[in-house]
């Protein structure tokens, strides 16, 4: 991260992670291995889908989380958009969205989101946030408005939602459950034994309970969680993860490497290699996901489109063979 300080102006600039400014530099001397590395991000339609994002004042977690596969996605006109602002009250040692005091919900963001969706002619889009604990509902509501704009706008387009974990907000699942998206998606991010060091804000078992309410309210929904890899994890905590998910009847994992936003963030522990994430799709299968994607790219949202449709077949395969 390249930090710019005006020597002019009177007000000190803004830090993007303050409650990490003070920490020493994490740096595990590891060299970044030749398959996660990727092009800058130069196309056509990168730019073009870069101005309908601006134009619509909207945020995408594509930008925000520093996404490897930025270059990729936007070209083909395809963006993860994260709603109720950009500033988030966790300080996940992980994450690059920038941590701090929220200001006001846009009420113009719904149908901003639906705009741009209807624009780029998206039949799949996912709508993830950062955490908002300042609110009563965790913005529950404002997915709910969100998932109803999308609908209204482009009745075809198929939604995901990747929720925070609305700790301590009684009724917050409930009421996006009700709104109907095609694939509620919350990240576990890492393993059990990491939670204090890597998400200490989150609660391990409350993620878990929270992705086994979702099948309970709506049996039908499908459900979706994702990990990264390289953050000091064993492989048998991996497998106890896929365990716990299939527990609470979850159908789709993902699987990526972690890459250290900053020096100030949680180190990479270990860069796994292709042959690494192809086992670990082979355990996820054979415990029972109907879908299962697990490379040194892999993010929650990407492909999510090609997958979701991967993922009905998969279901209706299951059915019929059940039959």
């Amino acid at each position: 991260m390249v930090t710019v300080v005006d020597t002019v102006a009177t007000e000190k600039p803004k830090l993007r992670h303050p409650e990490k400014a003070h920490r020493p530099d994490q740096d595990s001397g590891l060299r970044k291995p030749d398959w996660i590395r990727v092009r800058a991000p130069v196309s056509k339609g990168y730019r073009e889908t870069n101005a309908i994002v601006q134009s619509h004042n909207l945020v995408t977690v594509c930008g925000e989380a520093g996404c490897p596969n930025i270059g990729e996605c936007w070209d083909k006109k395809h963006a993860s958009f994260m709603i109720l602002g950009e500033i988030c009250t966790r300080a996940c040692a992980f994450c690059n969205v920038t941590t701090g005091r929220p200001g006001a919900i846009d009420p113009d963001e719904p149908n901003n989101v639906a705009e741009a969706v209807a624009q780029m002619g998206l039949n799949h889009v996912v709508i993830t946030s950062v955490d908002r604990d300042d609110l009563d509902d965790g913005g529950a509501q404002h997915f709910v408005d969100v998932i109803h704009a999308i609908r209204a706008r482009s009745p075809g387009t198929t939604v995901e939602v990747l929720t925070p974990d609305f700790l301590r907000k009684d009724g917050a699942l409930e009421m996006v459950v009700a709104a109907r998206p095609d694939v509620f998606n919350h990240n576990l991010e890492t393993v059990a034994s990491n939670y204090l060091t890597v998400r200490p804000g989150a609660r391990y078992f409350h993620s878990i309970r929270l992705l086994q309410r979702v099948k309970e309210l709506d049996p039908t929904m499908f459900t979706k969680s994702g990990i990264m890899v390289g953050l000091g994890e064993s492989r048998n905590e991996v497998l106890q993860l896929m365990d716990d998910l299939r527990t609470a009847d979850v159908d789709f994992l993902t699987i990526g490497q972690y890459l250290q936003p900053t020096k100030k963030h949680h180190k990479v522990m270990a860069y796994v290699t292709p042959d690494e994430f192809a086992s670990y799709e082979a355990a996820a299968y054979s415990k029972g996901f109907l879908m299962v994607s697990a490379s040194p790219l892999t993010r929650s949202s990407h492909h999510a489109g090609e997958d979701f449709e991967k993922l009905r077949a998969a279901r209706a395969r299951k059915l019929a063979a059940a039959e």
